[in-house]
């Protein structure tokens, strides 16, 4: 390596940002993409409706219906991370993630 190129210090990037006035840096916060499209009114509207349609064709009594929740790995999900940002995005924090996609 060249003698007059110094390996950058870890406060560098933070340096950089700071003296940028357009530059922004914040947390993002995780969020499921799949979470997202789910609190779209007309997809929920879409999703009952497929539900009322099966539940219909198949002659299936209330009796018969159960719910199963599932908990466990959370793949999907974004980490939390610091994001450096125009300073005019100043307040989007959320970030989507697509779903899995191995």
């Amino acid at each position: 390596m060249d003698s007059r190129v110094s390996t950058p210090r870890p406060s560098t990037a933070s340096n950089f940002v700071n003296r940028r006035e357009e530059l922004y840096t914040r947390y993002s916060r995780r969020y499921n993409y799949q979470r997202a499209k789910n609190e779209d009114p007309k997809t929920i509207y879409e999703w009952f409706s497929t539900v009322q349609r099966i539940i219909t064709e198949n002659g299936i009594l209330p009796e018969d219906i159960y719910n199963f929740n599932k908990t466990g790995f959370a793949i999907g999900l974004i980490s939390t991370a610091k994001v450096v940002t125009r300073a005019e995005y100043y307040g989007r924090r959320a970030v989507l993630q697509p779903r899995n996609r191995e």
